[in-house]
């Protein structure tokens, strides 16, 4: 079971394969050095799409030219188009986004005959949480794609969260879907409602192996204390291993809570697609996209 970063970081290291990694117009000096970072851990080889120009001037990338090719690409939109070419084509395992704008690079993905959408898949985003003082990882879903979740989309959302946890070796994995408090409201809170059938479709082992309660909120979710303290009962036991979000404005507020004011280290990735994407904001750390592309790459 991976119970930190390190711990995911070894894991690629012993497993000592070699993700591809498809950048989109890497001319930033975060971007190039995160990439640096993963070659210097050995789980990646990196193909950047656009800005050869401008990247090759980095003397630190001459250091790793076994492990480094170039596309070229007219501007970053042509940029974006080739890399998603790549991963079609199989010729990488995984994406990045470089100095491009976001929509721009979703354009590319999501163009629905030569995009990497998979057919009858959600686009939405994961994200894993080192949080100091708390005694495991977290994960939860959606800080950053979908406004308001429907209920299907929030079906797919549980979907990626359970395999993702499985690929980190737990058996069983505990999701927790979140509200303020831990009662279904139809008339206030109506997506309340719905977590019954998720519920029910995970008894169904419709997900795979895994537990799933809510409504809950994020104290009796994480805390066998805080569930204790308001006499209530839960099949999570207040050990939750991720948390599914009712909308994007609570997983974005909580993404930079973790971040700004208790400094936890978290790595993000779209899912959904043909191979993971790893999407930074302009405010990720240098630190946070090397860990992104190492969750990418397991």
């Amino acid at each position: 079971m991976i119970k930190t970063f390190e711990d995911l970081i070894k894991l690629l290291i012993r497993r000592g394969a070699r993700k591809r990694l498809a950048v989109v117009n890497g001319i930033d000096t975060h971007t190039q050095r995160a990439v640096e970072m993963a070659l210097d851990e050995g789980f990646v080889d990196i193909i950047f799409v656009g800005g050869k120009e401008i990247i090759s001037r980095n003397q630190a990338m001459a250091h790793y030219h076994n492990h480094i090719e170039y596309v070229d690409a007219d501007n970053h939109i042509d940029a974006a188009h080739k890399a998603v070419e790549l991963v079609r084509d199989g010729k990488a395992d995984m994406l990045m986004k470089g100095r491009i704008n976001t929509d721009d690079l979703l354009r590319a993905v999501l163009d629905k005959e030569k995009g990497m959408l998979a057919p009858g898949s959600v686009l939405t985003q994961l994200t894993l949480a080192q949080i100091p003082g708390y005694d495991h990882m977290i994960m939860f879903t959606d800080a950053a794609v979908i406004p308001f979740p429907t209920q299907e989309q929030r079906m797919e959302q549980v979907k990626y969260l359970v395999k993702a946890w499985h690929i980190m070796g737990v058996d069983k994995p505990r999701v927790s879907l979140i509200h303020c408090s831990e009662k279904t409201d139809t008339r206030h809170f109506p997506y309340t409602e719905g977590y019954k059938t998720i519920i029910q479709a995970a008894r169904e082992d419709v997900f795979g192996p895994c537990i799933v309660d809510g409504p809950l909120d994020l104290i009796t979710s994480l805390s066998p204390e805080g569930l204790a303290a308001k006499g209530l009962t839960s099949s999570l036991g207040g050990h939750a291993d991720a948390l599914v979000f009712p909308n994007i404005e609570v997983g974005n507020v909580f993404h930079k809570t973790l971040t700004f004011f208790v400094h936890a280290r978290t790595a993000s990735v779209l899912q959904g697609t043909l191979a993971p994407v790893v999407l930074p904001s302009r405010g990720d750390t240098t630190e946070a996209k090397f860990l992104s592309i190492a969750l990418a790459a397991l």
